[in-house]
């Protein structure tokens, strides 16, 4: 308890000593001023006075983070113990062992004993919630979490930093995602998870991948088979979000859907349109990469997590684009898809909650964010680290992200989505029967 009030207060220090460099900046800015209109000659003596007030709040501010860390490294006694979830992929957790041995070579004074949990971003707020208490002191989550950890107080704010501010420095849409009621509850890792469509070019045109239809068309003609998981509502989103279709989720977590709609109608006529072809498969990655591996799936609807995969076995045909169009009652309608992110957070029930945030910080500044994408082919929040990194399959969700949404749902959501999705691929004789009971299961009250 003593080292966190010991941090708590070491946060307030480090604000207290930002703001008084602000107010120092903004005197200086108000002398140039005055200095420019009292007299025009004296312009350039009154930039020259604000470039200084800008470099001495600058050098303030970091002397304020210098002499934080220096006072957390004195107030800290005997070994440090945090402990580190985050994703059970191989590539994670060498990566993630690779940062926190720098992190510990660089804060070498202090004695850490950091350990790394196998805890899926996707699982994390489930089994924190589980019991805060014993739950990581840092942990990797994804975005659609945020609101649940900070209802139920398990996310401490980022209310100061110590080396970078991450509002500063990653992209806009990662910070909002990261921020609930105006505060900062998370460091942006990656931008990332979200869905586009893998292909092999010496089979495909770009033509040829520009649309459901001319897609499915060449697959049958070279005898080979394209697909992606329709039976589930991650992916299903994407084609009735393209065609401009309702799903939205209120303050207590129900949702609002307009699915079986004249839109939803048709979107759903597309859709079977679409999966009815004998060159189209539904099924998940697993099935996927099995099939890949086989020879015979040559295009597939997927994200960052695959690519090695697809990028091995297609060789020098290895290719990526945003999603396909399909049609909706003539038009060519440009899918959607829901755009994700990965956070690092603390649990402010963290141990040592100064050094679980410099940690968080650490792993998440640019040079950590550009080391986890080369290693994961995940797409880094930090906008210098991301334009560091050329990759086929980033271009491609960069390209889709003009229609992409933050996944804000409720859990309502997924199994009636889930459903859908399987009768459509089954061909649903009674589409707009199908399309209400989903609409009804979406839509259901939670239950108090």
């Amino acid at each position: 308890m003593k080292k966190k009030v010991i941090s708590t207060v070491l946060c307030a220090a480090m604000v207290a000593s930002m703001f008084a460099g602000c107010g120092n900046k903004a005197a200086n800015n108000s002398t140039a001023d005055n200095s420019a209109a009292d007299n025009a000659a004296e312009s350039s003596d009154a930039a020259a006075t604000t470039e200084a007030g800008d470099a001495a709040a600058e050098t303030e501010a970091a002397s304020a983070s210098d002499d934080a860390i220096a006072n957390l490294i004195a107030s800290t006694d005997g070994t440090v113990d945090i402990q580190l979830w985050c994703s059970e992929l191989e590539a994670y957790q060498n990566v993630m062992k690779e940062l926190t041995d720098k992190f510990k070579e660089q804060y070498s004074d202090v004695d850490f004993n950091i350990t790394i949990g196998a805890v899926s971003e996707a699982d994390a707020k489930d089994k924190i919630l589980e019991d805060i208490d014993a739950a990581a002191d840092v942990f990797v989550f994804a975005d659609d979490q945020v609101n649940d950890l900070v209802n139920a107080g398990a996310l401490q704010e980022v209310a100061a930093t110590y080396t970078y501010d991450p509002k500063e420095t990653n992209s806009e849409a990662t910070v909002a995602a990261a921020t609930k009621d105006g505060k900062l509850y998370a460091y942006p890792l990656t931008a990332s998870n979200g869905y586009f469509l893998y292909y092999d070019s010496n089979i495909f045109s770009e033509e040829d991948v520009a649309s459901w239809e001319n897609l499915t068309a060449k697959a049958e003609e070279a005898g080979t088979k394209v697909g992606m998981n329709v039976a589930d509502g991650w992916y299903l989103y994407g084609f009735f979000s393209g065609a401009g279709c309702e799903l939205s989720m209120n303050e207590d977590n129900s949702n609002n859907c307009d699915w079986n709609s004249e839109t939803g109608l048709a979107v759903a006529q597309s859709i079977e349109n679409i999966t009815s072809s004998p060159a189209f498969v539904s099924v998940q990655d697993q099935d996927a990469i099995t099939m890949l591996n086989d020879g015979t799936l040559s295009a597939y609807v997927s994200g960052t997590w695959n690519t090695g995969s697809f990028e091995a076995k297609y060789g020098d045909g290895y290719a990526a684009c945003k999603l396909p169009t399909f049609d909706v009652n003539g038009t060519a309608t440009q899918m959607g898809s829901y755009a994700g992110y990965k956070f690092v957070g603390v649990n402010s029930h963290a141990k040592n909650v100064g050094w679980s945030m410099l940690l968080a910080e650490y792993l998440t500044n640019e040079e950590s964010q550009l080391a986890i994408g080369n290693a994961t082919s995940e797409g880094p929040a930090n906008t210098v680290a991301a334009a560091q990194i050329d990759s086929p399959a980033l271009a491609a969700l960069a390209a889709q992200s003009e229609f992409a949404d933050q996944q804000v749902v409720g859990n309502n959501y997924w199994d009636p989505a889930k459903a859908l999705g399987q009768n459509l691929v089954d061909g649903a004789t009674d589409l707009q029967a199908v399309l209400d009971d989903a609409v009804a299961g979406i839509t259901q009250p939670v239950a108090e």
